[in-house]
């Protein structure tokens, strides 16, 4: 058992708690070894992005973190609170206060706005976020509160992702390529997002091919290649290595 001494090793300097933590993640999809030694930390309030180009294990590493099959971790440890999360389910996790927004926003096109926001039924669910709360960050979901999921445009939709994993009232947010297929000014409308939710002491792990959007929003980012995290620094430091931009992300 971990001693007091311990988990206050687990704060840093500055008192930020260490929310999630992954240390030396080895995930398989079959015999296929796709996660390589991950390890990387989400503080409180912190929004932290994963970034590399298609294939590196960005979603394959969100996978495992909300207890998703495939793929199977096979190796290290995955604490959450300090509390691991392997082996409990996924509706399991996101009662401890993980919500995920997934890649291609998997919503369901018969549902209306207002549906997909009260389908759930969390324990957590009351605490803070209500329909009205979503409304009022999110006002064209308010207009287009009777529209159906598969009448809604492209912004919409990310909209109402984030806005379902919101209903949860979780701590951390798990965000798989939130850009994908939004126009720029949607884009800048969904960064505006993530600020907002980070004044709010949310805690978000963001995917994103969208380098400049990540860094619009990140407080730090981690690079991956084959599996494995090849580097980490704050935000504002990344761009200050453009042979590594080029490298790992395909950016000049």
């Amino acid at each position: 058992m971990r001693s007091a001494a311990t988990r206050a090793c687990r704060r840093s300097i500055s008192g930020v708690r260490t929310m999630l933590e992954l240390a030396d993640v080895h995930c398989f999809y079959g015999a296929a070894h796709v996660i390589r030694g991950v390890s990387l930390k989400v503080q409180r309030g912190e929004v932290v992005a994963l970034l590399g180009r298609n294939g590196m294990g960005k979603t394959t590493t969100m996978r495992s973190i909300m207890g998703l099959a495939p793929p199977q971790v096979k190796a290290g440890s995955i604490r959450w609170n300090d509390m691991s999360l392997l082996g409990l389910s996924a509706h399991e996790i996101a009662a401890r206060g993980i919500a995920i927004v997934p890649q291609g926003r998997r919503l369901f096109p018969s549902l209306t706005v207002t549906e997909h926001l009260t389908m759930l039924k969390s324990p957590r669910a009351s605490k803070g976020w209500t329909v009205a709360r979503i409304f009022d960050l999110f006002p064209r979901l308010a207009e287009r509160r009777h529209h159906r999921g598969g009448q809604l445009s492209g912004g919409e939709r990310q909209m109402l992702a984030v806005a379902r994993a919101l209903m949860i009232d979780p701590e951390l947010i798990l965000m798989d390529e939130p850009s994908e297929g939004l126009a720029p000014v949607m884009v800048q409308h969904l960064e505006q997002i993530v600020l907002d939710l980070k004044r709010e002491k949310l805690s978000i792990l963001l995917v994103e091919q969208n380098l400049y959007s990540a860094l619009a929003t990140a407080d730090r980012v981690y690079v991956m290649e084959t599996g494995a995290i090849v580097r980490e620094a704050p935000a504002t430091a990344l761009t200050q290595k453009p042979e590594q931009l080029l490298r790992y992300l395909g950016v000049q």
